[in-house]
């Protein structure tokens, strides 16, 4: 008997809007730019086949929409034909040393603005701004970045932070959960299970984008591996994948972004594994360089084309 959530043509798998920036036609913040900018980006995203986008903080900033631009918002999105299954945050770690207030204010607000869209889920995380040096960096990843304190007080406070959250969203009919991110609470499998085992709450799952994994030059956990411990918990998923070659002789890596079905993630098997213990949430498709967007569709195509064959 099919129990999936969806068929393999509804099952929502939404674009990411990175590729298109923060700024409008004109070089100001596309956040504060008239209903038409936004729709010029968002009919891109439906004309590469895209029914669903995930309108990440780093290009509109739906928590802190006015309830008039909200209404324009919303009205872009049915234009255009788009819905949002989930909406992420970026770079807005409610552990910030010095904005985590500001942070956690501005994720309960997105909570509310996102249920008032009807959206059914809210991604998290605990990476923060960029470093001076990965700014310069061809990739970002090259550079380290910002490191979570470690210590017993600060994850209790972070975990407390996050079910803070999840009693929110729980209230609101909502889901939240937590974007894998490498030297965060959730920068390994083993230690996301955990911290999410810290956090306990029903309404907090994860999300697990190992490709920001993948990408490090750094020892990696085998993928296998990683899945089996993280998608019993996945409630939201970005997908993304590079190639990786490693010398053993001199323990140099080599990464960089490809399309999801030539990386070294094998998602046909991952999202096989991951429907058959349950997954019911939506995919995110991303993408770093070249002609992003263009590589974000032939990614929706090829996860219909895996869902096609898991589901009758």
């Amino acid at each position: 008997m099919n129990t999936a959530a969806y068929t393999a043509e509804t099952w929502p798998i939404a674009a990411a809007m990175l590729p298109f920036g923060s700024l409008d036609s004109k070089g100001g913040p596309i956040h504060d730019a008239e209903p038409e900018e936004w729709a010029t980006h968002l009919r891109s995203v439906h004309q590469m086949g895209f029914t669903e986008v995930d309108p990440t903080d780093t290009w509109v900033r739906v928590g802190d929409l006015t309830p008039e631009r909200l209404s324009d918002f919303k009205g872009v999105l049915a234009d255009t034909g788009l819905t949002i299954p989930a909406i992420s945050t970026s770079r807005r770690s409610v552990m910030d040393p010095e904005r985590g207030e500001e942070y956690i204010a501005y994720s309960h607000r997105l909570l509310d603005k996102a249920a008032e869209l009807g959206i059914p889920l809210v991604s998290f995380g605990f990476f923060q701004a960029f470093t001076p040096a990965q700014e310069k960096a061809l990739w970002f990843w090259l550079e380290d970045g910002w490191h979570d304190d470690e210590s017993p007080e600060a994850r209790a406070r972070a975990a407390s932070l996050i079910r803070e959250l999840a009693e929110h969203a729980q209230n609101n009919g909502q889901q939240i959960t937590l974007e894998m991110y490498e030297d965060t609470y959730v920068g390994t499998a083993d230690g996301a299970v955990a911290f999410l085992e810290e956090v306990d709450h029903p309404a907090c799952g994860l999300n697990p984008d190992i490709g920001n994994f993948v990408r490090l030059h750094r020892p990696l956990e085998p993928v296998q591996n990683m899945f089996d411990k993280l998608l019993p918990h996945t409630n939201y998923w970005h997908v993304k994948n590079y190639l990786r070659d490693e010398d053993p002789q001199t323990g140099q890596v080599m990464t960089f972004p490809v399309p999801m079905d030539f990386g070294l993630i094998n998602y046909r098997a991952a999202i096989t594994q991951a429907i058959g213990l349950g997954f019911k949430g939506a995919f995110l498709c991303e993408h770093y360089g070249s002609d992003a967007i263009t590589v974000i569709g032939k990614n929706r195509a090829y996860i219909r084309d895996i869902l096609a064959t898991i589901i009758d």
